[in-house]
């Protein structure tokens, strides 16, 4: 469904980001990409979602090509960004058609807002909001409009451990309704096991694919066990040894 053909980044500065990856993704597919900072994670993420040009390759969804933000790609990025000046009802509707009657957008973004468990806080201004309570408005955003392909930039790095795990949790309900082609982007290969039916490890300068680990784990899937150790083994046997951003995160 989503096909990265030898992707390549390079910037202006002569820096390059990305070598040559190759990568296609199953319809409804969870794949996590993990690495150590500067391996090119996020550059990916930003290819896909059109936000950058790739200096080479090819993106193409559903066999067309990606060159430019796209209605069936959403994205939630690792801090909500939602408008201050608007309510929860109001940013989350707010990538809805225009043409659609407002009656109808309004249903659409209550009905994303009851899924988050926000209700109570639709009329809410984002800043008496705590940071968990952010970031599910920031997926019912990207997910009211039913987007094909949903991006995830490290969407819960910066909360707590506890808010963490249950909006991962959430996370895996809400992709349960309509089982959008997911790509994750995290640090955290618990996060990553958790989530993932398939971990990409990138590493290297310029980043480029150094594993592909499928985790063919059932759903509801446990925290431990010897299944997931080993695949953390895996998983941490490939990443370039050092930043501690790399190793696996605290429960």
């Amino acid at each position: 469904m989503l096909e990265l053909n030898r992707i390549g980044k390079r910037f202006p500065n002569g820096h390059e980001a990305l070598g040559e990856v190759t990568l296609s993704v199953a319809e409804g597919q969870i794949l996590a990409v993990v690495g150590a900072s500067g391996g090119g994670k996020s550059t990916l993420l930003r290819l896909v979602a059109g936000l950058d040009t790739a200096s080479e390759g090819r993106i193409a969804l559903d066999g067309t090509p990606l060159t430019g933000p796209s209605p069936k790609v959403g994205v939630v990025f690792q801090e909500p960004r939602l408008m201050p000046w608007l309510t929860v009802k109001d940013n989350v509707g707010f990538g809805l058609p225009r043409q659609l009657p407002r009656a109808e957008r309004e249903r659409r973004a209550a009905a994303e807002i009851a899924r988050v468990g926000l209700t109570a806080f639709a009329d809410a201004l984002p800043k008496t909001l705590s940071g968990g309570m952010a970031q599910r408005a920031a997926l019912a955003r990207a997910l009211v409009t039913r987007p094909a392909v949903l991006l995830l930039d490290e969407p819960f790095s910066a909360l707590d451990a506890l808010t963490r795990q249950s909006l991962q949790e959430e996370l895996v309900a809400l992709w349960e309704r309509d089982r959008p082609t997911m790509l994750l982007v995290t640090h955290d290969l618990d996060e990553a096991l958790f989530l993932a039916d398939r971990v990409v490890v990138l590493g290297g300068q310029p980043g480029r694919v150094r594993l592909d680990l499928s985790v063919p784990l059932p759903r509801p899937r446990p925290r431990d066990g010897v299944s997931l150790a080993r695949l953390r083994e895996r998983l941490f046997a490939e990443l370039p040894h050092g930043p501690a951003a790399a190793m696996p995160a605290a429960a």
